[in-house]
């Protein structure tokens, strides 16, 4: 199974290395995606431990043995705000024909 592209349902938005993100940290606009290697907690959607934010190197420290978490959860308190899409994804999901059904989809979800 493939983590290109995935949608978290906590965080209302789509994940996977295929997405091309920033740094969810609120002083931070480095350029990474959203896989597994940025996800605060290690794990789809955060595991047991994290928030399921994503992060850059600098704002991801290994934690309880072995847990890549982001400093407020591996300081036990609450996540900081998720960041928007970039204009790149935005993009991306509303003119390449890869997205075509999903557009579709989105029209008569939003007609019902």
């Amino acid at each position: 199974m493939g983590w290109s592209v995935s949608y978290d349902e906590n965080w209302k938005r789509d994940i996977g290395y295929g997405v091309p993100s920033i740094c969810d940290h609120p002083d931070c606009n480095e350029e990474i995606d959203r896989g597994l290697g940025y996800v605060c907690g290690g794990e789809p959607y955060g595991g047991d431990q994290g928030c399921g934010l994503f992060f850059c190197g600098k704002h991801l420290s290994y934690y309880k043995k072995s847990s890549q978490l982001c400093d407020q959860c591996g300081n036990g308190r609450s996540p900081f705000p998720k960041k928007p899409d970039t204009e790149e994804w935005i993009h991306h999901k509303t003119t390449d024909p890869s997205w075509e059904q999903w557009r579709q989809e989105q029209k008569e979800a939003i007609a019902s």
